[in-house]
């Protein structure tokens, strides 16, 4: 995340968090689709781009060894503070800061929506070295023209390809096994992608 859309973020924060700070305000398929993915999920989690942590503490009551990380200094206080039990640290997305091949998963949430091409490329590579093979990545995002920038309320964002999506999964060393989407009246599209770290020898069964 450039340092720009941190400092938006911050700026906003209180904002964010009164808006859309709860679980609970999420759309039930949201829902549905985070918690069967994270009960799948073996080993370490990071919530990457945790925000104000709701989703992080959602994943913690499922069971999940899980921690956020997030740009956004205003965002990591908050979470500490709302959700004690929960480690939260200030981490970017071009480093995790674990050993490769720590992780169980990785969910990444709406959150690199925000990237550039280049950065989106980087965050992907960097969460290929950090998940074991066999383990997860669940993504979320906005579908559309890929890499068409939209004005969202914070910041500008970019729309992004399920099908562009799955070859730099490719390339990062990651297999789609699934693909959701929905679209809701009055709604910019909405897509989630479940992705499988694969090891060095395994064949990409999608091409």
């Amino acid at each position: 995340m450039k340092s720009d859309v941190g400092a938006a973020y911050s700026n906003r924060a209180a904002e964010y968090v009164a808006l859309f700070g709860e679980v609970e305000r999420a759309h039930e398929q949201d829902r549905e689709l985070i918690g069967r993915w994270a009960q799948a999920v073996r080993g370490p989690v990071i919530d990457a781009g945790c925000g104000p942590g709701h989703w992080t503490d959602f994943l913690k009551g499922l069971g999940a060894d899980v921690q956020g990380i997030d740009l956004v200094q205003v965002f990591v206080e908050h979470a500490r503070s709302r959700f004690p039990d929960v480690p939260f640290r200030v981490a970017s997305f071009a480093d995790l800061g674990v050993p490769d091949g720590h992780l169980g998963g990785v969910l990444a949430w709406y959150s690199l929506i925000h990237l550039s091409p280049h950065d989106l490329e980087a965050a992907l590579d960097e969460f290929g070295r950090s998940i074991a093979p066999g383990g997860s990545l669940l993504l979320g995002f906005f579908e559309g023209p890929d890499g068409a920038p939209f004005a969202h309320a914070v910041a500008t964002a970019y729309f992004l390809s399920p099908e562009v999506m799955a070859d730099r999964l490719a390339r990062a060393g990651f297999q789609v096994r699934e693909v959701c989407r929905r679209s809701d009246p009055g709604a910019r599209s909405q897509a989630g992608i479940i992705a499988c770290r694969i090891g060095p020898e395994e064949p990409d069964n999608t091409k």
